[in-house]
């Protein structure tokens, strides 16, 4: 068996009044098209730098607007289709307003879900994972 390529991402998950932004993946990106995701992005630098960036780049908000709520250990993702290993850092922060998300090309669709509903979906590998590790259910 050949080995895997690395390939270090973030997936951010964002959340507002309990519910979680996931978006469908448009055809113009790289890899999994029309499958649901979090925010995510390649690691070009440090991981917290990059969720930021993603953030901003695929949804428009920044500064203020995001609030760091968890960040989660790294899951690791093989997908022997690809011949990737993703690892995969996963984030959650709390967004005040939903009305000023403006998705980019790499998405065509958002929806706000139940976190307990993401298995509904079809989304990238392991994305229920990557949510239960930054998840936290308010008491």
């Amino acid at each position: 068996m050949a080995s895997l390529e690395e390939r270090r991402v973030v997936t951010c998950f964002l959340e507002n009044r309990g519910r979680i932004l996931i978006l469908r993946r448009s055809q113009q990106v790289g890899s999994y098209q029309g499958r649901w995701a979090g925010v995510s992005g390649y690691i070009e630098e440090v991981a917290d730098a990059q969720a930021l960036k993603e953030i901003m780049e695929e949804t428009g908000l920044f500064g203020a607007d995001i609030v760091l709520g968890n960040k989660g250990e790294t899951l690791t993702v093989d997908d022997e289709e690809m011949g990737v290993r993703w690892l995969v850092h996963p984030y959650l922060f709390h967004i005040k307003d939903r009305k000023k998300i403006k998705i980019d090309w790499e998405h065509k669709e958002l929806k706000w879900i139940k976190p307990g509903h993401i298995n509904r979906y079809e989304t990238v590998p392991m994305l229920a994972e990557a949510l239960n590790r930054v998840w936290r259910p308010r008491a």
